[in-house]
């Protein structure tokens, strides 16, 4: 092969090699501008505007609530709530005559076998402080036109009998032990009855003795501590 051939086959091998080095350039240039197009696009204001999450953004969390101020959990951040509770004025005036004449009873026998003097005192207050209270309920309820019962119902009495059978000790711990119960449930009752009555003389009545059953109860729980600690 002569000088000139072998010359004019290198300038046509090494423009080649030089051609596919160029396009190489050119398609790496394309795909680095396409991707910093996507880059920007993604923080652009078209993509928030399609409703689309820029990139290195979360979507909020919402956190459900039900009306009242009441969490998904089902606790109310404001304590109990009374607001919503339906009332009813008759079975109030029953459930809290029948409550209060057991009050009575279960008083006597505190004051009488008591073992502990606190137990009796406690005994002793609540004959005094629920026999006016009931005396001011038969009024309202003569007024209202309410029937109240006479006596204490078949299921309240069996309680009282339980009791009863009981002596010394056994018979304060069991005594004071349903007091605190009792009284959690009379001064929640009242304070329903006393937000959401629907007869104004009833509403009264639970708003007046409801300070007497909270006092009640913060002695009742101290009476409590006190003979747990023996």
């Amino acid at each position: 092969m002569s000088n000139g051939r072998q010359e004019s086959y290198s300038a046509q091998r090494d423009l080649h090699t030089r051609g596919k080095v160029l396009m190489r350039r050119i398609l790496l240039g394309s795909l680095f501008v396409s991707s910093c197009g996507l880059v920007a696009l993604s923080g652009s204001p078209l993509l928030a505007q399609a409703g689309m999450p820029s990139q290195g953004q979360q979507q909020p969390q919402q956190q459900q609530q039900r009306p009242g101020g009441i969490n998904p959990g089902g606790e109310n951040p404001n304590g109990p709530d009374t607001a919503a509770a339906h009332v009813d004025d008759k079975k109030f005036v029953k459930d809290a005559a029948e409550g209060g004449m057991m009050e009575v009873e279960l008083g006597k026998m505190a004051a009488s076998k008591g073992a502990s003097d606190g137990v009796k005192q406690f005994g002793q207050k609540m004959v005094d402080d629920h026999s006016k209270a009931n005396d001011q309920l038969k009024e309202v309820a003569s007024k209202e036109g309410m029937e109240i019962p006479s006596a204490i119902g078949s299921k309240k009495q069996a309680h009282i009998d339980k009791l009863s059978k009981l002596d010394g000790e056994a018979f304060d711990k069991a005594y004071v032990k349903d007091m605190v119960k009792d009284h959690e449930t009379d001064v929640h009752e009242f304070q329903v009855e006393a937000q959401n009555g629907t007869n104004p003389n009833v509403k009264q009545f639970a708003a007046s003795t409801l300070p007497t059953l909270q006092e009640h109860l913060n002695m009742i729980k101290d009476l409590s501590k006190k003979e747990k600690g023996k």
